[in-house]
């Protein structure tokens, strides 16, 4: 099994895009990197106050992944439906019902999307007024996540809307070894 397939989650793939299977992985790839410079940009941090000179810039470094870690990360679960647990309710029921609660959670978290969207990039603009220190750097670099994670969690639930209207929502899950592996090379999405 490949990197690819562990990280690419199978669950639920009736209401994915096999296109955005590869988005999907590099945004957790992504998400891993942020966690990683987080943890060891606070270790730094840590080290360097312990041994007398701390280094100043650490703080801004740690809260800027730390910020596109958690947007990114929100971006990725709303694809991967990890994103709520009002699933929970949804899968409890069947037919009607189930549709009629599927389409209702999928239309308030594309209504939060656009509202990290507006706002988002309400607070982006303005933050170009204001400058972090010591760097000196606009704010707007760390509110730009924002807008950001609004566009794929509106993608992605746009996406998943889509093809449980089409395709259902209801699918009995295989289990664990039964998923397909996912290709993200790029040479075989060449030829098909």
């Amino acid at each position: 099994m490949t990197i690819a397939d562990k990280l690419v989650l199978q669950r639920q793939h009736h209401l994915k895009w096999q296109a955005f299977d590869r988005l999907e992985l590099m945004l957790m790839m992504l998400c891993g990197l942020l966690c990683f410079g987080f943890s060891l940009s606070v270790t730094f941090d840590i080290a360097t106050r312990l041994i007398g000179h701390p280094w100043l810039w650490l703080q801004e470094v740690t809260s800027t992944l730390f910020i596109y870690a958690i947007f990114i990360g929100a971006a990725v679960a709303t694809r991967r439906n990890d994103h709520l647990y009002l699933t929970a309710i949804s899968e409890a029921l069947h037919g009607t019902p189930r549709l009629i609660v599927e389409i209702v959670i999928r239309v308030v978290v594309l209504g939060v999307a656009f509202c990290l969207i507006w706002f988002g990039y309400i607070n982006y603009v303005r933050g170009f007024g204001s400058f972090r220190l010591p760097s000196g750097t606009p704010i707007a670099s760390l509110y730009a996540a924002i807008p950001l994670a609004g566009v794929l969690i509106a993608l992605f639930t746009v996406e998943q809307l889509v093809n449980g209207l089409v395709n259902g929502f209801d699918h009995p899950e295989p289990l664990d070894d039964e998923f397909p592996s996912v290709d993200t090379r790029l040479e075989t999405r060449a030829r098909l």
